[in-house]
């Protein structure tokens, strides 16, 4: 019922965008026309029947794996192993893990060289994609067997105490990735250049890091033109690790002053630590979570209720994470509120450091532009989907803030 109800979602944005998409809003008067109105919205039409259909195709799998035999099959197997409880669990996961990645292979292909190159975004080469391809799998498969080696000893060892240390461990590793991405996983995936050679924009920049008091450890442009033509900016890294990040893209379309208005609404975030709120409340969810799990797993019938013939912790696991998945579902449009939230709350602090209503408008409007954004999302499901406020309720209430200084 809860699949059926998202794509009823979607079916209703989609019809929404059909009646309501053909409509120039004042603000994109002059930058777009009815042509890239129409190109939009093929584009937003493509990408979601793309989607649907890999929504459904994995449902079905989903299902076939756990309600057909499969998984009490699979289980079966790796228990004729007669291999360690560590040494099975890896096995048992890393090989769900890789079938899933394989799966999803030809969508990502297909999303990739037909959508994003019909729609002229796509800069990516086959052999590319290739490479991206294996150095992603290879390190996914070190981070998975590090992490779960490490959950699974604290399961063996501490079997009353499991969940509040694996909960730990994950945090440890959730950090640790933070602060090593930067330099150890990153640089094998794009090329990353200092900004000295823009000109003036490396001191904009600074004198807006300064209204803040935030330090980064460089400002770097990275070669994100080899593969997509969708523009960006990013913080990465935490503590003295702290890095901002400019897609070339970004540099070719924007003026400095849009572009110093979307470093600011970054800046907003830290300013209101939006960061490690996000980190308290996903890890206190995640504790509850945890305990939860283990309180599931120990009682009886849960193998009844699926037809598991030998219910290992493995296959628990697995069941819990499909549970899971159903009785969060309700959860999203508060998740999704508290974020719009927090964007509206960067969207102020960003307009206090530059003082510049009309910049910050432009360049949402150059974003949305050159995204092929949805202008017209229908507002339920932009309730469950959006962790953004659409793109035109986002550019009335710029208008309507009132800019006062910020402290530092």
């Amino acid at each position: 019922m809860i699949q059926i109800f998202s794509y009823w979602l979607t079916y209703l944005n989609i019809r929404h965008l059909k009646i309501h998409g053909a409509v120039i809003p004042p603000d994109f008067e002059g930058y777009i026309d009815q042509n890239l109105l129409l190109t939009s919205k093929n584009y937003i039409i493509d990408k979601t029947k793309l989607d649907v259909i890999s929504s459904i195709f994995n449902h079905i799998i989903t299902i076939i794996f756990i309600f057909c035999g499969i998984l009490n099959f699979y289980n079966s197997w790796v228990t004729s192993l007669n291999l360690g409880f560590i040494s099975a669990g890896i096995l048992f996961f890393i090989i769900i893990s890789l079938v899933s990645t394989i799966l999803s292979i030809p969508f990502d292909l297909y999303h990739i060289f037909k959508i994003e190159a019909r729609y002229g975004f796509n800069t990516m080469t086959i052999g590319l994609w290739i490479k991206d391809f294996l150095k992603s799998s290879v390190i996914s498969v070190i981070i998975y067997c590090i992490i779960t080696s490490f959950a699974l000893y604290i399961v063996l060892r501490f079997p009353n105490s499991w969940w509040v240390l694996v909960w730990g461990t994950f945090l440890f590793f959730s950090l640790m990735l933070m602060y090593i991405a930067p330099y150890v996983i990153e640089p094998l995936f794009n090329k990353f250049t200092p900004l000295s050679e823009e000109l003036g924009l490396k001191e904009e920049i600074e004198n807006l890091l300064a209204k803040t008091g935030l330090k980064v450890s460089k400002i770097l442009k990275i070669d994100a033109s080899k593969r997509s033509r969708h523009s960006n900016a990013y913080f990465t890294g935490i503590g003295k690790v702290k890095r901002i990040v400019l897609y070339d893209t970004l540099l070719d379309t924007m003026t400095t002053g849009e572009i110093l208005s979307i470093l600011a609404h970054e800046l907003g975030h830290w300013k209101k630590k939006h960061l490690l709120k996000y980190l308290i409340v996903f890890e206190s969810f995640g504790f509850v979570f945890f305990y939860a799990a283990k309180r599931v797993m120990e009682m009886q019938g849960l193998e009844e209720i699926f037809s598991i013939a030998e219910p290992s912790f493995y296959v628990k696991v697995i069941l819990i994470g499909f549970i899971s998945g159903i009785v969060f579902f309700p959860l999203t449009p508060l998740v999704n509120f508290l974020q719009r939230r927090n964007e509206r709350q960067a969207d102020i602090i960003s307009l206090q450091l530059t003082g510049n209503k009309k910049d910050m408008i432009s360049a949402l409007v150059k974003l949305s532009k050159d995204n092929l954004s949805n202008l017209h999302p229908h507002p339920l499901y932009a309730m469950f989907h959006y962790s953004h406020p659409p793109v035109l309720e986002r550019i009335t209430e710029i208008n309507e803030i009132k800019i006062n200084h910020v402290d530092n």
